[in-house]
């Protein structure tokens, strides 16, 4: 009887729909529209975090999180330039996307079930794959975080390396002292103001951090690795049309990448007769235009902003200052862990 109700139910909603001209994909089809009516894209990102987002010397904004949100424009503008950044607290992110605030979030965020529950949003993938880890000084003569027992330890609320550190110390039968800040930079001071005597937090985000200290060779990022952070874009979950095209613009960078087409090869690739790059480029199939974009909407994003690889080499990699080894993040046939699925 259940059953039957459902069904008369969902009939009846099919029904208006159809008499009011609107398919229930449609329905769900309304950010894309209203990014293009604005003319710029919304996008959350941090309060200031080197490699990923952070204003540079001419108050632009730069860095991981942000070419990524510049992808999406370039994907459905052309470019790169049309988007607006908001910056969010840790504690302000989530909500400032369920209340429609931003289009999408970039902002270092952990990709985590009850966030998703909580809030509303839906992770489209996972861009960055970090950890949670700690940064001491290095006259502490520490060499494990199994070391730091009673340790007075900066973390950041509103973060999931609040729990995590807390989980940590317990587990191991360790004595901890939180010190909960609201801030990087409040944990920054605190640390250099001794009132914290370590910082835990994603190891992205202490190499970075250390780079702001007075003295940044005085402390160091420990090797321990305590949680698993798979960091990724964000959406609300009403629109599965935006949904897509948020994830597949990850997934087209990582298949760039995969192919060897980068901005250098675009003009390459887009006379390549190989399926794969054409499918990529748009020379062949209408994955693009199925996703409410053009038929080069892939082309677009790797001639603006480049591939998966160029983007972190120049954010956080070899070419940047945070230098930091692509390990897991390397592409799945190169050892790390990064794969896409195809696009065909």
């Amino acid at each position: 009887m259940l059953f039957r109700a459902n069904h008369r139910l969902c009939s009846a909603l099919i029904g208006v729909s159809a008499m009011l001209g609107v398919s229930a994909g449609d329905a769900d089809a309304q950010t894309l529209k209203t990014v293009k009516d604005r003319g710029t894209l919304v996008c959350g990102v941090s309060q200031g975090l080197t490699g990923f987002s952070a204003l540079d010397d001419k108050g632009a904004w730069i860095g991981f999180d942000v070419d990524y949100c510049r992808a999406i424009a370039a994907a459905i503008f052309n470019d790169p330039s049309k988007v607006q950044f908001v910056p969010l607290s840790a504690a302000d992110r989530f909500p400032a996307l369920k209340a429609g605030k931003i289009d999408v979030l970039s902002r270092n965020s952990t990709w985590a079930m009850g966030r998703e529950l909580e809030f509303d949003v839906v992770f489209a993938g996972v861009t960055y794959y970090d950890g949670q880890g700690f940064l001491v000084p290095k006259a502490q003569n520490v060499t494990s975080a199994l070391e730091l027992d009673g340790a007075k330890i900066c973390v950041q609320a509103g973060t999931t390396s609040e729990a995590n550190v807390a989980d940590f110390f317990a587990a191991n039968g360790m004595k901890l002292e939180a010190v909960v800040v609201s801030s990087p930079a409040e944990a920054l001071n605190a640390y250099q103001e001794g009132r914290c005597t370590g910082i835990s937090s994603d190891v992205s985000q202490l190499h970075a951090e250390r780079l702001k200290l007075t003295k940044p060779g005085d402390s160091l990022v420990l090797p321990d690795i305590i949680s698993k952070e798979p960091l990724g874009p964000v959406v609300r979950q009403d629109d599965m049309q935006w949904f897509g095209i948020v994830k597949w613009v990850n997934f087209a960078m990582l298949n760039a990448e995969e192919l060897g087409v980068s901005s250098k090869t675009i003009d390459e690739a887009l006379r390549s007769e190989k399926p794969d790059v054409k499918r990529l480029v748009g020379s062949d199939g209408d994955f693009g235009t199925d996703l409410g974009l053009t038929a080069d909407w892939a082309a677009k994003i790797v001639r603006a902003v480049g591939n998966y690889g160029e983007v972190y080499d120049r954010n956080v990699g070899a070419s940047s200052k945070l230098d930091i080894p692509r390990g897991v993040n390397q592409m799945w046939n190169m050892g790390g862990i990064q794969y896409a699925p195809p696009i065909r």
